[in-house]
């Protein structure tokens, strides 16, 4: 395996990881400026405000994109297998 086939793993592995968290990633930003527009709105300035609404959006996107990061990982895990095979 050269250098070629060894970036083109590293591109895939950056491009596949990137697919997989900016769900999970985009709901956390989205709903941290929601909180935060509101406590700017209300003089509310709470610091850990934000976290229990925060970490309960994530873990009800990890539930509703669970299949659609499976899938992606299971799509990368089998073109790395493919890569192995066609080594030998």
């Amino acid at each position: 395996m050269g250098v070629p086939e060894v970036l083109d793993i590293a591109q895939d592995a950056i491009f596949t990881l990137l697919l997989v968290v900016s769900p999970i990633m985009g709901i956390g930003l989205l709903v941290g400026l929601t909180i935060a527009l509101i406590q700017a709105l209300t003089s509310i300035q709470e610091m850990t405000l934000v976290f229990v609404p925060k970490i309960f959006a994530i873990f009800l996107a990890l539930l509703f994109f669970m299949p659609y990061m499976m899938q992606n990982l299971m799509s990368f895990m089998d073109r790395i297998a493919q890569h192995i095979v066609d080594l030998s």
